[in-house]
């Protein structure tokens, strides 16, 4: 019954949050975003002290529950063993703890994320692989799957369903998010929670403190006749029939070995139980040593402390029109979005996971391919503009590497100023008028001058008010020039108000 319990539980919690990625409206946000903010990095990252207690405490209570019911990393394994055990059953077996490998990943991961270099570090992140793989590699097949549906729906005279279009932000991590993909789904197709046992940071967070957790799965040596059902289909490989012990470090609390067991010599009990147990059964049997890793872990784990210091509006409007042959420039300071207030803040709690780039209704937000920010959401207008009425990202993102701003507030927000490129405009280089930057600028920044201010005649140029300038990108985006824009936005490593 307990199994039954945890897969239904897990099996909600994971459909939820990959729609979450998934939604392309962006209405289950309001309903499930709750979701995203309580996975156990994104908490730590935004310093969100309730939902950390929260999670410890049930870790100290049940074990690691969070493991194979919130993480949508670990129902995802958990998903791909499930099918591979379909071809072979009873395939698992006891293996020793690889302590070493695992504190050690641990610590680099800790002096990785201090020393500034969280986007590689954030490559093994559980909630931010699963975000990418999600971004990149499910959504383009649920957008293709709903313009399908929309293709069918016309031929019927409906319109349940609208066609949206289907375009991959960065191909770098589109293929760091497969390379993810296929390395997690062999490890688990092969050995179950490998990855969650051995590589996973907060994994090993949680396995050291769910050795002390209050309840526990327990063996009962009388009852046991030694058959190691349990262990053969532990996906954790973390019983060890022949001393009846469990490595609760490792367990995942999925409950199979319980289901498994014909005897009913595993129990789900209290740990003063277990603790009795234990003692019945050492006594012809050698104490285990200590585990020397766990000095490195404590260490670790000191370092962390210390360093945790789309509604689809575009398609429908009609008031964009959708440009996919301009390129973008060449920018000194990448474009971070309003509420991320500097590029050091994004830098510093971003997990890359994508969720803002997949609730952004305009494009805007792409993953960054430079190694400095990889992963991490970059903005560019090739593709839309930054809408003064629009605060999606900020309303997302779990982290607080984009915190949340209303939309009064978003409007006096500069991330950037515009910048005029002579020898890009159209006014210089086809000899016609335009205007489209003043007409579409919604700050009133640009104004049109004469080009010759002796002629009342001439054909105007823009000029920029660079202290009125938000940085939206509306002028850029809308720019007729191409392939480049004759005006582009300058970012500001550090957001300023107007």
């Amino acid at each position: 019954m307990l199994r039954k319990f945890r897969i239904v539980a897990a099996a909600m919690c994971f459909a939820l949050i990959t729609l979450l990625f998934l939604d392309f409206t962006g209405t289950l946000h309001a309903w499930f975003g709750w979701l995203a903010k309580i996975q156990f990095l994104p908490a730590v990252l935004a310093l969100n002290v309730g939902v950390v207690i929260f999670l410890v405490a049930v870790t100290l209570i049940m074990g690691r529950i969070y493991c194979s019911v919130i993480c949508p990393l670990g129902v995802m394994q958990d998903i791909f063993s499930h099918y591979a055990g379909k071809r072979k059953k009873n395939r698992f077996s006891y293996s020793a703890p690889k302590s070493w490998l695992r504190y050690t990943v641990l610590v680099l991961f800790i002096v990785t994320m201090v020393a500034g270099f969280g986007a590689i570090a954030l490559l093994v992140a559980p909630y931010s692989a699963f975000g990418r793989i999600a971004h990149n590699l499910f959504a383009p097949l649920w957008a293709w799957g709903n313009n399908l549906l929309a293709w069918i729906a016309e031929r019927v005279d409906s319109y349940a369903f609208y066609s949206t279009e289907v375009w991959i932000g960065s191909w770098a991590t589109f293929a760091v998010a497969a390379v993810t993909l296929i390395v997690v789904g062999v490890l688990a197709w092969r050995n179950g929670r490998t990855y969650c046992n051995t590589i996973c940071p907060v994994g090993t967070v949680l396995g050291f403190l769910s050795r002390f957790s209050l309840l526990k799965p327990v063996i009962d040596t009388e009852k046991c006749i030694d058959c190691k059902r349990c262990a053969r289909n532990c996906k954790s490989s973390c019983i060890d029939v022949t001393t009846h012990t469990i490595d609760y470090s490792r367990c995942v609390v999925c409950f199979d070995c319980i289901e498994n067991c014909s005897k009913g010599a595993i129990k789900y009990t209290l740990r003063s139980k277990a603790a009795a147990t234990a003692a019945c059964t050492k006594c012809d049997k050698e104490e285990a040593p200590a585990d020397p890793s766990r000095k490195n872990f404590l260490i670790g784990t000191a370092l962390l402390a210390a360093s945790a210091a789309k509604a689809q509006e575009m398609k429908v409007d009609g008031g964009y029109a959708t440009i996919i042959d301009k390129q973008a420039p060449n920018r000194k300071h990448p474009l971070t979005p309003p509420g991320s207030w500097s590029a050091r803040n994004m830098a510093a709690h971003c997990t890359g996971c994508q969720f803002c780039v997949t609730a952004c209704p305009t494009d805007v937000l792409r993953p960054s391919a430079d190694l400095r920010t990889f992963m991490q959401p970059t903005m560019s207008y090739e593709r839309g503009y930054c809408r003064p009425e629009c605060n999606k990202c900020s309303e997302v993102c779990p982290t607080g590497a984009i915190k949340p701003i209303s939309l009064a507030e978003k409007s006096s927000i500069r991330i950037g100023h515009a910048v005029w490129v002579r020898k890009n405009c159209v006014v210089i280089t086809d000899d016609v008028d335009c205007g489209n930057c003043e007409r579409h600028c919604p700050s009133s920044a640009i104004t049109m001058v004469p080009l010759d201010k002796d002629n009342r005649r001439s054909r105007k140029i823009p000029t920029i008010n660079k202290h009125r300038c938000i940085g939206c990108g509306a002028c850029e985006n809308l720019c007729p020039a191409r392939p480049f824009s004759a005006i582009y936005v300058k970012g500001f490593t550090e957001h300023r108000n107007l």
